[in-house]
């Protein structure tokens, strides 16, 4: 059986450890308040004074959420979803070992 070849990406270490240590929550402070939000959110309002404010940079150079934010929608595929929750499943199993 010939496996189809995947594309060739370069994927340093930094980058895996960079995504397993990335946060759940991110902290956010304004009008001497501080409160988290998650890290993929764009905006969030001030909970004090209701002013909008941007929580996510849009540079022209990729970051580490747009990372999360192309396999996000890699997973709204229904098939997607099936093979990742089998894997998830396999690496849950492999901790137990």
């Amino acid at each position: 059986m010939e496996l189809k070849s995947l594309p060739t990406v370069a994927v340093s270490t930094d980058l895996l450890d960079a995504i397993r240590s990335f946060p759940v929550q991110r902290e956010v402070e304004h009008c001497g308040g501080r409160w988290t939000v998650s890290p993929f959110d764009l905006y969030t309002s001030c909970p004090d004074c209701g002013t909008r404010l941007k929580v996510r940079t849009f540079s022209a150079l990729p970051e580490l959420e747009d990372l999360f934010d192309a396999v996000f929608e890699w997973l709204s595929r229904p098939e997607a979803r099936d093979v990742a929750c089998r894997r998830q499943a396999d690496l849950e199993a492999g901790r137990d070992e």
